[in-house]
C-alpha cells in the first residue's frame, strides 16, 4: 500500500473532502463546474460564519469553490501533520498553529481575524438553576467539555481555574460542537462552549455568561498552507476574512475583533 494511497484514503473517510487532481499554484484544482477548489480546514465553532462568509465570497469570486473540513483544531493539525491537503488553516488557537507552522506547512504570515470568548451552555429554561462555573462541581450534574488538547477544551480549563472550580467529570469531546449537540439532545445538562455556539443555537439551549474576570481571551489564527494546490485562492479568501465584508460576517455570528 504506497503512503499516497493512505493519505488519500485517510483524507476520504475522516473529512470527506478528498481532493483529487495535480498542479501547482498556477494550475490550481477545479471541481466538476470548472471552478478553482479552495480547501479550508477550519474549527467547528467558524462553521456558521464560514458558510455564510462563503456564500458572499462566490458571489465576487464565481470561479471559486470552497470546501471545508470542520473539527477540533487538534484534530485538523494531525491530519495536516499526517499528509493531508489543504490550502488553508484556520485554529481556534495559537498554539495550535504553532504546531502547523513548527511542522513546516504553513506559507507566509500567520494572521488573527476573528475572537470570541466562553459560555454556558445549558438545556432549555436552564431546569438545573445553573448560575456559574462553580455549579458545574455539582455532583447530581452531567457536564459535557471538550477534552484538554482541543482549544475550547484547554480554554475551559483555564477559566474554571480562574473561577478555583475543580474541572467536572462528564466526557472529553473532540470538537466544540459534540458539546452543544449534547446540551441541546438533553444527555449533558450543561457544557462550556465559545459564546458564538450559545448564540447559535438560540432557542434549542440557552445561555449562562461567565463574568470576565473568569472568562479568556480566544483569538483566532489563520495560515495559508503549503500541502494544498491552490495557494492564491486560499490567499484570497483569507482576504476576504479580513475585509471589512468578512468581519461584518464574523461579527453577525457573534465573533469579536481579535485583541
Amino acid at each position: 500500500m504506497s503512503r499516497q494511497w493512505f493519505v488519500r484514503a485517510v483524507v476520504g473517510t475522516v473529512t470527506a473532502l478528498t481532493v483529487t487532481g495535480c498542479g501547482n499554484a498556477h494550475d490550481a484544482p477545479r471541481s466538476g463546474h470548472g471552478q478553482q477548489t479552495v480547501t479550508v480546514f477550519a474549527a467547528s465553532s467558524l462553521s456558521g460564519a464560514l458558510e455564510e462568509a462563503k456564500h458572499e465570497f462566490v458571489k465576487i469570486h464565481p470561479g471559486m469553490d470552497i470546501r471545508f473540513n470542520l473539527g477540533g483544531s487538534s484534530t485538523l493539525v494531525a491530519q495536516l501533520r499526517n499528509g493531508a491537503p489543504a490550502d488553508l488553516f484556520a485554529s481556534a488557537d495559537e498554539p495550535t498553529m504553532d504546531k502547523a507552522v513548527q511542522a513546516g506547512l504553513t506559507e507566509g504570515a500567520v494572521q488573527h481575524f476573528a475572537g470570541n470568548k466562553l459560555s454556558i451552555l445549558v438545556q432549555t429554561g436552564n431546569p438545573q438553576k445553573i448560575s456559574g462555573l462553580a455549579d458545574l462541581n455539582r455532583a447530581d450534574l452531567t457536564v459535557s467539555l471538550c477534552g484538554p488538547q482541543v482549544p475550547a477544551g484547554r480554554y475551559a480549563r483555564q477559566a474554571l481555574e480562574r473561577a478555583k472550580v475543580p474541572v467536572p467529570g462528564g466526557g472529553e469531546e473532540l470538537d466544540v460542537k459534540q458539546v452543544v449537540s449534547r446540551v441541546t439532545l438533553g444527555e449533558a445538562d450543561a457544557g462550556v462552549v465559545y459564546a458564538t455556539d450559545a448564540k447559535s443555537v438560540a432557542g434549542k439551549a440557552d445561555e449562562v455568561a461567565i463574568p470576565a474576570d473568569h472568562n479568556v481571551v480566544v483569538r483566532y489564527p489563520a495560515s495559508v498552507l503549503n500541502t494544498g494546490e491552490n495557494p492564491a485562492g486560499a490567499r484570497t479568501f483569507l482576504d476576504y476574512l479580513l475585509s471589512a465584508e468578512g468581519n461584518e460576517i464574523l461579527k453577525k455570528h457573534g465573533f469579536q475583533e481579535p485583541r
